[in-house]
């Protein structure tokens, strides 16, 4: 039988160390984290450091983590508006004769900072009034190069891509995540045993693998900054933004539903045979899912073996080969603040590294610890320092693990999708917590006076509803 984990397990924060000594003057403490980058500096400084020069321009790792975690101090498009301001009196692009040849210098610098802006952010571009801005400081460096214009054009007509693309998100699919609660099995019609869809392992494994690619595309990299911000503490009163992390929270719902659709499909069969069969196929799954290199459906499906209603199911488990699921359970072991599993996931990761083949490159992390890391390093760490700078090299670690997700997300599938399998996957009904027992207890009968209290007590709450 299956150990139940406790909540408590599945909150360990991060092995963080202690935060850096602070600064207390100065704009720099310490050596630059990357070369010219302040380890903390003013809003201003950091802005400045962002705006491209005709013989300078920034690191990518430096671009990357300042939009990243600018946004916690200044709206994405008030940024955009003071560095094009910068590039305008800098260049002085705002003369009647410009000098075309310090224009050249600079003109192709400052469109890949926009491409790489629009590229990685897509959505800091959605209002019209940011559009405004590119098109105002390209406009101004286009008469010393009809090239600006036409790349201009091509920039904009792959932001507008993206964000067509992203707006056909996985949001519509949320309302199939509610659970129903009542024990009677759905009509035949709507509601088919897993293993009557698939009834091969691996097959499931790669269909679960392509749902959860799918799904990350959609999570943009400032959407782990957004769930765990409140507002900057020296600002004004309100935050820098409306909370956007829909893709991140309807991620997190598939795990959970994906964790419910495992206890729901072990605990509908009325005979143990059948059951020990389920839990046998899921364990099959879950191995597969780990030669993938998919551990946030392996963590799903152990998770939903570990739920209590599925783990009580002594009679049925006695049945099971459980060598294998024991196994896995070690990988995903949170002792140690989940040693094992990050062992894997370096080797995953070193694998993608070195692949040659999309098979071999794909990393999907175990989500909730993933985020559970980012939230610790927040909290661990503030955001400015006592003397007003932020506190960048928190942040370039914070773009160090975001980006690593980024890479990895953006992994293109090897699997051909089977649309009958990935639409059981989404829509079958699932049981609610209350709906899992009931199945239980009536599987294998209570075995103490709560089980029976609670037993009684479900039949005549939801059964009593149908």
């Amino acid at each position: 039988m299956p150990r139940t984990l406790s909540t408590s397990d599945m909150v360990t924060p991060g092995s963080l160390g202690p935060p850096h000594p602070e600064p207390t003057d100065g704009e720099q403490a310490g050596q630059p984290l990357l070369d010219g980058a302040p380890s903390s500096a003013s809003l201003d400084t950091l802005i400045e450091q962002l705006v491209p020069k005709a013989d300078y321009y920034p690191e990518k790792a430096y671009i990357f983590t300042f939009l990243l975690s600018s946004r916690l101090f200044i709206e994405p498009q008030e940024l955009l508006a003071r560095v094009c301001h910068l590039c305008i009196e800098q260049q002085q692009l705002d003369k009647p004769v410009l000098d075309k040849a310090q224009v050249r210098k600079f003109g192709p610098k400052l469109l890949q900072l926009l491409a790489e802006w629009t590229e990685t952010f897509p959505r800091d571009f959605q209002e019209e009034s940011t559009i405004s801005h590119l098109k105002d400081v390209v406009g101004r460096i286009a008469p010393c190069d009809e090239a600006y214009r036409k790349r201009m054009h091509q920039l904009l007509q792959a932001l507008h891509q993206k964000l067509a693309a992203l707006g056909q998100g996985p949001e519509s699919l949320l309302g199939t995540d509610k659970p129903i609660s009542y024990r009677n099995k759905p009509p035949a019609s709507i509601h088919r045993e897993l293993l009557s869809i698939c009834s091969d392992p691996y097959t499931l494994a790669q269909q679960l693998t392509h749902i959860e690619l799918e799904r990350l595309q959609h999570i943009g990299p400032e959407e782990f900054v957004q769930a765990f911000v409140n507002k900057d503490p020296l600002a004004s009163t309100k935050p820098c933004f409306s909370d956007k992390t829909n893709n991140l929270e309807a991620y997190v719902k598939w795990f959970n539903r994906l964790c419910y659709l495992v206890a729901t499909e072990i605990c509908m069969p009325s005979k143990k045979k059948q059951r020990a069969q389920v839990i046998e196929f899921f364990i099959d799954v879950a191995r597969e899912c780990f030669n993938i290199g998919n551990f946030n459906s392996l963590m799903a499906i152990i998770s939903g073996m570990n739920m209590s209603p599925v783990s009580r199911l002594k009679k049925t488990w006695a049945k099971v080969k459980t060598a294998k699921f024991f196994i896995l359970e070690h990988q995903m072991d949170p002792t140690g603040n989940f040693c094992n599993y990050r062992t894997a996931l370096r080797g995953a990761a070193h694998r993608s590294l070195t692949a040659h083949s999309s098979r071999e490159k794909i990393v999907i992390p175990f989500f909730s610890l993933l985020i559970k890391d980012i939230y610790f390093l927040n909290e661990g760490c503030a955001n400015r320092l006592p003397n007003g700078h932020i506190n960048f090299e928190k942040f370039l670690e914070l773009a160090k693990q975001v980006g690593e997700f980024i890479t990895w997300k953006q992994v293109e599938c090897p699997f051909e999708q089977d649309p009958s399998i990935t639409h059981y996957l989404h829509t079958a009904p699932i049981f609610s917590e209350d709906g899992l027992y009931l199945a239980s207890y009536e599987s294998e009968s209570p075995e103490n006076q709560t089980e029976k209290e609670r037993w009684k007590s479900l039949r005549s709450s939801i059964l009593g509803k149908t």
